[in-house]
């Protein structure tokens, strides 16, 4: 007995020993790989209170020796930053709305609806997933420049304003809302639309945040389309007016890191703090999309 207790005792502290060591390991994979992930922000962000001198020193400095919390200042005064986040507002605001509308009731026809051709055509919206906006700018800008949209914004909203992404995911979660709460709307008299607004939508918050949160990311830091599409600076957006910082009143390229730096920090400042608000959101709605 005494034998067979000491066998058990050793197995026992084996086995403790060994998830011990994987509960180490996978707390230190989780802290290198968020340092990683952290590590460009972080040098991002204490670049943008540094000097241009200590900015470009060979030795790199992992703390600032003097804070200049002026280039700020300097980057408001340098270029028309208000007009900026303004206009990348609006456009964002805009492609959310479009691709909200849109990719609910195109989900909806594709998940619920009865009629021909319908799987044939969601194919082709999914191959609008593979196929870049460099492919098809060309043809785009020339038929807004006919319909004089350029330097406006509806010229920065429509080319996005319907996803293939937002209609693919938000027609998975209706797929798995069974059709018994559809007719039990249908017969308490709730038309289609009121089946989408009041029956299907509450039952896939998480889905339908994370879609959003995706959509106003992309929206926000979109830099492809704005650029060419937007040539004055009165509809110019923040991803476009931060490459404006390296020039001067000449045209000329100038060596100000610390300024783009500190440009850099206010355009993804409202992307960071909507993410850490809503994160919960986005990763339960991307676990239910992978489960479904």
């Amino acid at each position: 007995m005494n034998k067979k207790t000491e066998s058990l005792h050793e197995l026992e502290v084996r086995a403790l020993r060994r998830r011990w060591f994987f509960t180490v390991l996978q707390y230190l994979m989780a802290i290198i790989v968020t340092l990683v992930a952290l590590f460009p922000l972080y040098w991002m962000l204490i670049s943008s209170v540094k000097s241009q001198d200590e900015v470009l020193r060979l030795v790199p400095t992992f703390w600032p020796h003097e804070f200049h919390f002026e280039n700020y200042l300097h980057v408001m005064q340098k270029v028309n930053f208000g007009k900026y986040y303004l206009n990348t507002i609006i456009m964002t605001a805009g492609i959310m709305f479009g691709e909200i509308v849109t990719g609910i009731f195109a989900a909806y026809g594709f998940s619920k609806g009865n009629f021909r051709y319908k799987n044939t055509l969601f194919l082709v919206v999914l191959g609008a997933l593979m196929i870049p906006i460099q492919v098809t700018f060309i043809p785009i800008y020339i038929m807004f420049a006919r319909l004089h949209l350029t330097d406006t914004y509806l010229g920065l909203i429509l080319p996005s304003a319907v996803s293939p992404y937002y209609i693919f995911m938000l027609r998975q979660s209706f797929m798995a809302i069974d059709d018994s709460y559809i007719d039990a709307a249908k017969i308490d008299g709730v038309g289609k639309v009121g089946i989408i607004v009041k029956v299907l939508t509450p039952m896939c918050k998480s889905t339908l945040f994370t879609v959003t949160l995706v959509t106003f990311t992309s929206g926000w830091n979109n830099y492809f389309w704005p650029k060419i599409i937007a040539k004055e600076e009165s509809h110019r957006v923040l991803t476009v007016g931060l490459a404006k910082l390296k020039e001067t009143f000449a045209g000329q390229d100038t060596m100000n890191n610390h300024e783009i730096m500190a440009g850099a920090v206010m355009a993804i400042l409202p992307v960071v703090i909507v993410f850490f608000i809503f994160q919960k959101y986005m990763l339960t709605g991307y676990s239910k999309a992978a489960m479904k």
